[in-house]
């Protein structure tokens, strides 16, 4: 079968998470920049869209090469084997993007792409008319950085983070794929207690939950390369039953989501009946100032509000003065508090084991770790 160069993009600040992703999926891989790169046939192409759950979409290299001119840009673009990916009525439209380069106008930059693709093919096919474009869907990119030129085939479609089981967001909601990667920046492991305390509309505690059970995230929808004619629909189906035999759906979880807003529960439910996890969440309606807890350890991830705007300052850092006050006295209890506000320590009332820069959509925020300590086993000695 033969094998591709590809890629999987990421948000800023989290391509570690997707290359650890893919080394545990069997995958070699090199991290960089928004992206990972690794190779694998069509049967991986698959596999990879169904199990990453940090990563944004799963894109085949289709070419990579320098250009300064736009008759470079089209001669390099023509050069290449278009017509073993598009067949001749493929509908294939061309983003665009370019950074620090020569060639900087984008829509100039996609119409000589579209161009020399559309010649390729006209040749190949041997057409004197248009190109009827009234096939599946090939959506294609050129990006230009620093006049390094790189042309991909997103076999995606809609970013992974679009898990299917959202039917209702409530207000400001984490994309999936950023609450996984909150998750398993947390070293949660499915025997742990997992507590979101502003749970919202559910997504970290769903996301826990399709870990602990190792349910596949892709597994409830579909991708834009299951509509390509040269990616066979019984491999398809033979790389999703495996991942559902897999999964383990009779493992015990012990999942918690709370939020002050009734509302959202019920939000939270909804979609948590969608993925087929609601019996695996507890969720409750609770201000963060009434958790109590005797468990003797657990990991509580937040995404608390960010207080953004001036009049929701004075709120939200009431909040984390709240959190400050429940859980600094969980000493054998890991917290990770996802906020934009980079005072927070201040208002929770201790410094951080570790910050990392993460960005959730075009905002900087930074997750804020409180390892719990390590319960200390004693050792009796038998005389």
């Amino acid at each position: 079968m033969k094998e591709y160069n590809l890629i999987a993009t990421a948000a800023a600040g989290i391509e570690a998470i997707v290359g650890n992703e893919l080394r545990h999926l069997g995958y070699n891989v090199q991290v960089e920049n928004s992206r990972v790169r690794y190779t694998g046939t069509i049967a991986d192409i698959l596999k990879t869209n169904l199990w990453l759950r940090t990563a944004d979409r799963v894109k085949i290299i289709v070419g990579e090469f320098e250009a300064t001119t736009f008759e470079e840009l089209f001669e390099q673009t023509k050069k290449l084997p278009w017509d073993e990916l598009l067949p001749l009525d493929a509908e294939f439209p061309v983003a665009g993007k370019s950074q620090k380069s020569k060639l900087h106008n984008v829509p100039s930059v996609q119409a000589i792409v579209k161009k020399a693709i559309v010649n390729k093919m006209s040749e190949v096919y041997h057409r004197k008319t248009r190109l009827p474009e009234t096939g599946a869907l090939f959506p294609l990119e050129v990006a230009i950085n620093k006049d390094k030129v790189l042309l991909t085939l997103d076999t995606t479609g809609s970013s992974l983070f679009k898990r299917g089981y959202r039917i209702n967001k409530g207000g400001a909601p984490l994309k999936e794929n950023m609450a996984a990667a909150l998750i398993l920046l947390a070293h949660w492991y499915p025997e742990k207690t997992f507590v979101d305390p502003v749970c919202g509309s559910g997504t970290l505690p769903i996301e826990a939950a399709l870990i602990g059970h190792n349910i596949a995230p892709g597994f409830n929808r579909d991708f834009v390369c299951e509509s390509w004619d040269w990616v066979p629909k019984k491999l398809a189906e033979q790389v999703r039953a495996k991942a559902d035999s897999e999964a383990n759906y009779d493992a015990k979880l012990d999942i918690f989501g709370y939020d002050i807003d009734g509302k959202m529960i019920e939000i939270a439910k909804q979609n948590a009946r969608e993925a087929g996890l609601l019996d695996s969440i507890t969720f409750k309606q609770m201000a963060v100032k009434d958790f109590k807890t005797e468990k003797e350890s657990g990991v509580i991830v937040a995404n608390p509000p960010y207080g953004e705007r001036l009049s929701d300052q004075e709120n939200v850092r009431i909040l984390y003065r709240q959190m400050g006050q429940v859980y600094q006295p969980l000493e054998t209890w890991s917290k990770y508090i996802l906020t934009s506000d980079l005072e927070f320590e201040n208002y929770y009332g201790s410094k951080a084991t570790k910050r990392r820069k993460l960005y959730n959509g075009s905002l900087r925020t930074d997750l804020f770790q409180y390892w719990g300590k390590k319960k200390r086993v004693t050792k009796c000695t038998i005389n």
